[in-house]
């Protein structure tokens, strides 16, 4: 206890009795220095039994020589009674401890009123013993106290000159004790009682001291027994108590569901508490309300609640029959946990019979939701009965509703926002129940209030679905599809199941984009990051076999519905531009992911437009030519993003050779927006089909002078696809000699052994004209040029320029090769221009 002085008091109870209202002397000690004993200034109010009240104030006191004065104020009740007195006006001079700052004396010295509601008797040195109730000063009234017993001291202390009786006033109230009384007490206890439903079928629980501040230190049990079949229900209808933090940790009220402290827990109560109301299990349960032993003052009220036992609360036997848990401490709340993809049903209270009046119960219906799941839950109601009564307004539900809410509004306590009020007399024609709900998220709950009158209540069915945050229109058997079709929607937008966030392990999911008749579509990638643990792409190749945990897939799509493959990506590399070819029907996607780790997926956006020429915006159609020259749109200057609008630019050249032979491709330059292993092509990306069958190369990003990008067919035709998403920014393009070579039959030490088929290449001959073309048919290898050049029948070039200076002319047979040409003749000539012509007149 902290106090200033020491305080012995001792009174005769028989004196005290005589009168109502008397006042004596207090035979107190304080330490020096002792107030002054006159003039009197004590005063005792003491009732004499029955109802009985008053007011006091503070004593008018001349003190000019600024001596200690001490007066208590002392209020004792009748047997069977307690005291309430409460501070009305209270304006002592000093600073409360909330207001001293630092470096200033102790709060509360020269003035200050000591509080002792727990005095337990009236002998000598009893106000020592008694717990402290605190020190006030200051203008703001300490809050009304209730005797934990039947007295209450207020000890006022001074040394100011003058005291006026307006420093403080108060009343006083005699009450009845028996309030405090809920039930039996327990032998040796302060404040534990037993509540019998025979000797006490309602009543109020109040605590110890209740209006007042409650005392500290102390543990109270209220046990509650009915009989079989009853259940408790108990309403707080005030709750005050000290709030420590979110788990009590220091004052609170604690309810367990069952006779003693070993029964589950309904809840731990503490702070202020509105609308707690609070049901047993079955006819038992245990209240206990605990302090803190501490010094720190404390101006919380307790609580206040009323209590029943009734036969006529819900049984819970028709939530424990369906597969639900009943919500400890709720009348006839239950929640409903999935399975991973399970499905069940909901009743109303008390079936198969009618429900009962006057009775809300809550249904929490709840998907799976973390790392791996993420569900919705679908309600389809199978029987339905909740009347209106007669003459209801329209939309209303006067006799009772089932509200719904499909966005967590329970989360922020927001019921009066629900998403749907359902009420009425359906009938056992399915088309007139209430239609099918889904939830926005993984949440669902209900809320059902009956009234007055009686009905056959709902039966519903709830299915708990994968929620994939997908959109589009999505598979009607709950699986990880959706399509997109143009007759829909023109442009929209796809992700990975449930992007931002991660997408779930153990998925596969397919994404179908359906263009009409003369439409194609682009998918433009905005993000990707797809887990990929062992990934080892390489420049100029990637996907495919290198993507062996989590990867994304596309194709697209015959009229006849075959599938041709576009690529497999994985890792940091996000897919180029995907784009449907003239007479196909659309693309298809896929995500595949392992048992493993996972990662926040894709986003991508789509667009449906009219078909182009099977050329796209540019390209060509080459054949008849031994080689040729392809550039990228503009070059050598950059590539430009697709028109206002659009959502990309496509160029298609397709390269054939005669039959038997296969084509050698060379990039000299390649500059395309991108990076194939860092961040893949996003804004563009050149699409080379070499291989059949297979998927095509997908090449961005900077060839360095010293990179050898040269790709050998494996037939006799090629197809490049040139793709610049509507986000491009240009870059410098790129330019490949196309060459029509033999596969060498035999190869040496040093590669192929051509012979007199023409100079080797890796593995291939090229024509024996090739060294006369001045282009750099062979990676890594100097274009020559001889000093006369002359027209090959079959060597259309691009760029035919004079001998430059300083460049030898080949010599031995390449001279020979060269030489020859000048006999060929004028329609050969012909046929080699007309090739020439269909090069030049591709656009660029």
């Amino acid at each position: 206890m902290i106090r200033a002085r020491q305080i012995t008091c001792s009174l005769d109870i028989k004196e005290l009795l005589a009168a109502e209202t008397t006042e004596l002397s207090s035979r107190a000690t304080l330490a020096v220095p002792a107030p002054t004993k006159l003039p009197k200034c004590d005063r005792t109010f003491v009732s004499r039994g029955g109802a009985s009240n008053g007011t006091f104030h503070a004593p008018e006191l001349v003190n000019p020589n600024n001596r200690s004065r001490q007066c208590l104020y002392t209020f004792l009740a009748a047997p069977g009674q307690r005291v309430l007195v409460q501070l009305r006006t209270f304006d002592l001079r000093g600073k409360p401890p909330d207001g001293a700052a630092v470096g200033e004396l102790p709060a509360c010295m020269h003035e200050y009123m000591d509080i002792y509601s727990e005095v337990a008797s009236l002998e000598a040195g009893e106000l020592v013993n008694s717990a402290f109730g605190g020190r006030y000063c200051g203008p703001i009234p300490p809050r009304r106290r209730v005797s934990l017993h039947r007295a209450v001291a207020l000890s006022f202390y001074t040394d100011k000159p003058y005291t006026a009786p307006t420093l403080f006033t108060g009343t006083y109230h005699f009450i009845n004790a028996s309030e405090y009384e809920v039930g039996t007490p327990v032998p040796n206890t302060l404040c534990s009682f037993e509540i019998e439903e025979s000797k006490r079928k309602t009543g109020l629980l109040l605590s110890p001291t209740y209006p007042g501040i409650y005392p500290k230190d102390m543990t109270c049990n209220y046990l509650f027994t009915g009989k079989p079949g009853q259940r408790i229900r108990l309403e707080f209808r005030d709750f005050d108590l000290f709030f420590g933090g979110p788990h009590c940790p220091f004052d609170w009220v604690r309810v367990y569901d069952g006779p003693d402290n070993t029964s589950a827990v309904i809840g731990t109560y503490c702070g202020q508490q509105r609308n707690l109301v609070l049901y047993s299990s079955d006819e038992r349960l245990l209240v206990t309300f605990y302090t803190l032993p501490r010094a720190a003052n404390t101006q919380n009220r307790g609580f206040k609640g009323i209590f029943e036992f009734s036969e006529s609360f819900v049984k819970l036997d028709f939530i424990s029959k369906h597969d639900a848990e009943h919500i400890r401490g709720s009348e006839c709340d239950q929640k409903i946990l999935s399975k991973k993809e399970s499905t069940g049903f909901v009743y109303h209270p008390n079936y198969p019979f009618p429900y009962i009046p006057k009775v809300v119960c809550r249904y929490f219906i709840y998907g799976m939701q973390d790392s791996q799941n993420l569900e919705r839950v679908r309600l389809e109601f199978q029987n339905f009965s909740i009347p209106k009564g007669d003459n209801p307004k329209p939309d209303s539900c006067p006799e009772g509703y089932l509200k719904v809410y499909l966005r967590g509004q329970e989360t922020t306590d927001s019921y009066d926002k629900h998403d749907a009020e359902l009420c009425g007399e359906g009938t056992s024609v399915p088309e007139l129940f209430p239609p099918p709900l889904l939830s926005d998220g993984p949440r669902l709950v209900m809320v059902f209030s009956s009234g007055e009158l009686q009905g056959r209540g709902f039966k519903a069915k709830y299915t708990f679905e994968t929620e994939y945050r997908v959109p589009g229109t999505a598979a009607p058997g709950g699986e990880c599809a959706f399509t997109y079709r143009s007759e829909a929607k023109k442009r929209g937008e796809l992700n990975s199941p449930r992007y931002p966030s991660n997408y779930p392990s153990r998925m596969n999911c397919t994404y179908t984009l359906a263009a009409a008749p003369n439409e194609q579509v682009t998918v433009v990638f905005d993000h990707f990051k797809v887990r990929a643990d062992a990934w080892n792409a390489t420049a100029g190749l990637y996907g495919g076999t290198t993507c062996s945990e989590d990867w994304v897939e596309a194709w697209w799509v015959g009229r006849e519905g075959t599938r041709v493959p576009l690529g497999r990506w994985c890792g940091l590399a996000t897919p180029g531009p995907l784009h449907s070819p003239r007479g196909a029907s659309g693309l298809v996607l896929a995500l595949h992911t392992d048992v493993e780790a996972v990662a926040s997926g894709f986003k991508a956006r789509y667009v449906f437009e009219p078909a182009k020429s099977i050329f796209g915006d540019c390209g060509g159609n080459m054949s008849g030519a031994e080689w040729g020259v392809i550039t990228s749109p503009r070059y050598p200057l950059t590539y430009e993003a697709p028109v206002r609008g659009a959502a990309s630019r496509v160029c298609n050249w397709f390269v054939t050779a005669r039959p038997g032979k296969r084509i050698l491709l060379n990039f000299e330059y390649f500059a395309v927006e991108g990076h194939l292993t860092e961040r893949g092509c996003p804004a563009a990306v050149l699409r080379l089909w070499y291989e059949s069958p297979g998927p095509p190369l997908e090449l961005c990003g900077e060839k360095a002078p010293t990179d050898r990008w040269q790709y050998l067919s494996s037939s006799n035709s090629i197809r490049l696809s040139f793709i610049i998403a509507d986000k491009s920014v240009g870059a410098g393009g790129w330019r490949a000699v196309w060459t029509e070579v033999t596969l060498a039959e035999r190869s040496g030490a040093d590669g192929a052994v051509c012979g007199a088929d023409g100079p080797a290449c890796g593995a291939a001959c090229l024509p024996p004209a090739a060294a006369c073309s001045g282009l750099q048919h062979c990676a890594l290898m100097p274009a020559r040029k001889p000093d006369h050049f002359l027209v090959n029948p079959r060597v259309p070039s691009v760029s035919v320029v004079g001998p430059r200076e300083g460049r030898p002319g080949p010599r031995g047979s390449d001279a020979a090769v060269c030489a020859g040409g000048a006999a060929s003749t004028r329609a050969a000539a012909r046929a080699a221009l007309v090739a020439l012509s269909l090069v030049l007149a591709a656009p660029h």
